[in-house]
């Protein structure tokens, strides 16, 4: 997709494609979008436009939609902080995800919410010297508009 309104239609179409699988089969699928929202304020605001989608298709508590960017940044933290970057991906990416394998996770891992906390006191841990030796991305004082 090159603006929104393709990639809301890829976003249809994913969610399709996903319900047309058997779960068995497949559970999730990745809607990538490297030509698109690049401004991570503008596909934050695309992300209202995604959840209207899923109500529109009725699929509210059927699929769950998980958030990645390339500049993510969580609600009260600074751009630099070096926890969004357990939300950061190399493009602008949608992951869709079945609720019922949800539940299965957290089935398997009883504190499944723990798990956030852990991977941001990891991050907290690595701090930027860690991220910067792993070579994986932009550091958390890179200039997100280079």
């Amino acid at each position: 997709a090159t603006d929104t309104e393709a990639l809301r239609q890829d976003l249809i179409y994913e969610l399709n494609s996903l319900l047309e699988q058997d779960p068995s089969a497949r559970d999730t699928t990745l809607l990538i979008a490297p030509r698109v929202l690049a401004d991570f304020f503008d596909y934050n605001d695309f992300l209202g436009q995604a959840d209207r989608v899923l109500r529109k298709m009725k699929l509210d508590g059927i699929v769950q939609i998980a958030s990645f960017h390339p500049d993510f940044q969580f609600g009260g933290t600074d751009a630099d902080d070096i926890t969004n970057y357990t939300n950061r991906a190399p493009y602008p990416c949608l992951h869709l995800l079945r609720e019922s394998s949800i539940d299965r996770a957290v089935a398997a891992f009883p504190e499944a919410e723990a798990i956030f906390e852990r991977n941001k006191a990891t991050m907290e841990s690595l701090g930027q010297g860690g991220w910067d030796a792993l070579g994986v991305g932009k550091s958390p004082d890179e200039d997100s508009s280079q």
